[in-house]
């Protein structure tokens, strides 16, 4: 896919990401879903009032009704989906800078749309398709109100609330002046803990830090942790659909390491585990330990999707998927990234511990991860690919092609791919040894590099 990517299609408003290509998405949108109803939500970012506006105009001219949800995570936007059987038109950039915009489609039954139904819009788009009614048979547009709260409500629902509380935990919390401002602060707050915040006002110029959960974006939730004594730390990234944690000590958590600690409270023998090629080894060795199977995909959760569904019907249990960078699944409970959600797990984990943050993902941070990035102008692509291609060919590593090159040395491996959603080539390298992950990825870098 050329116009959604690995999740959603984004830009820079006013450069990529237009009222014209929003008109277009939504019209083809409503095409292809061949409904008389949508929803159409947003995350806090200026721009998601006015894009929200062409949507529901667009979807109306069309001759469907539009609910108009206003600001809300994008998991709470897939159970409003689910709970009334509507698609859902979701205008955010989730974890990008405040200049971007962009857009996530959910089907009506609260998931993210899979690959082949992402094609068939951006098939519609392609092609310019515009629907429109007659005079008299325009859609209706209405909001709704209350969302966020119902939303809250299935979260505590799906979650021990009464083993939280019996933990007595002290939450700092993030919400990165994004959509979970509105539902997180009030979730952990009704389950029970003390909560601290801090970026908790939602705005869409998000003055604090940038909507990415990353370390370098997440020194005052550390330092809120530390001067608090709060038991743990969570971070949200723009629309809430990712939880990065801070442990007691005020030390960001891998984020592959939460993964391992959830997967390993999920996971029994036979299950499948669905995750993204970036998978870490640590998530491996659970997977192995529990005698279940792991499944690689494309990263991005569009393909998570799609390969979760594909195991369902072939009769197979998939109770958790996800990412490193945040993004579980909780397919049992809905499947949709969902923050909150997965922070509320988290909690779980820590109550049936009865242990501190740090003790629980310890026995997941035996390697190390490092992460790079080689931003690109467009007419550099194509030579970075190649010279990625190159790299890989003469690499004494056994090569897995489902995303870019993931390289496996035996003691380490370094995955090598184009990003889905930003002009970036993405190096990650893994290892017990940090230096030899470094090194990894640094090597990656110079090559790429070295083609400029």
């Amino acid at each position: 896919m050329q116009l959604f990517g690995s999740s959603g299609t984004r830009g820079v408003v006013g450069e990529e990401f237009t009222p014209d290509l929003v008109r277009r998405v939504a019209s083809a949108a409503a095409a292809v879903w061949d409904t008389d109803r949508i929803a159409v939500a947003r995350d806090t970012r200026l721009s998601g009032g006015p894009f929200a506006n062409v949507v529901a105009g667009t979807a109306a001219s069309a001759g469907v009704d539009v609910d108009r949800l206003g600001v809300v995570p994008t998991p709470g936007a897939a159970y409003y989906c689910e709970t009334e059987g509507v698609p859902v038109v979701h205008l955010t950039a989730s974890h990008n800078p405040p200049r971007y915009n962009g857009i996530k489609l959910l089907g009506d039954d609260g998931t993210e749309l899979a690959v082949d139904a992402y094609e068939r819009v951006e098939a519609a788009v392609d092609n310019g398709t515009t629907p429109a009614a007659p005079w008299n048979d325009v859609g209706t547009v209405r909001r709704v109100d209350g969302v966020n709260a119902d939303y809250r409500a299935d979260l505590l629902a799906g979650v021990d609330r009464h083993a939280i509380a019996a933990a007595d935990l002290t939450v700092a919390l993030d919400p990165g002046h994004g959509a979970g401002a509105f539902v997180s602060p009030d979730l952990f707050r009704e389950l029970g803990c003390a909560v601290r915040t801090i970026n908790a006002e939602p705005d869409g110029r998000f003055p604090g830090r940038d909507p990415e959960p990353v370390a370098e974006n997440l020194d005052d939730l550390r330092r809120l942790v530390r001067t608090t004594d709060a038991d743990v730390g969570i971070a949200h990234d723009g629309d809430a659909d990712r939880a990065i944690f801070v442990d007691e000590r005020g030390e960001v958590v891998d984020g592959d390491a939460s993964l391992a600690a959830l997967v390993d409270a999920a996971v029994g023998t036979n299950d499948v585990v669905v995750a993204a090629v970036n998978v870490s080894q640590r998530l491996v060795d659970v997977v192995d330990a529990a005698g279940a199977a792991l499944d690689l995909t494309p990263i991005g959760s569009a393909h998570i999707v799609t390969r979760i569904r594909e195991r369902r019907r072939a009769g197979e249990h998939v109770p958790v998927a996800g990412e490193g960078n945040g993004g579980v699944f909780f397919s049992d409970y809905r499947l949709t990234r969902d923050g909150a959600y997965t922070a509320a797990k988290f909690l779980e984990r820590l109550a049936d511990a009865d242990a501190p943050v740090s003790e629980v993902v310890a026995p997941y941070t035996d390697y190390h991860l490092v992460r790079e990035n080689v931003t690109y102008d467009g007419d550099e692509l194509d030579a970075l690919l190649d010279a990625a291609a190159a790299y890989a060919r003469d690499a004494d590593a056994d090569i897995d092609t489902t995303d870019g090159y993931r390289l496996d040395y035996g003691d380490a491996w370094a995955l090598v791919r184009q990003s889905g959603t930003e002009p970036k080539i993405r190096i990650y390298a893994e290892a017990r040894d940090h230096t030899r992950a470094s090194a990894l990825a640094a090597d990656l870098r110079e090559h790429l590099e070295a083609t400029r």
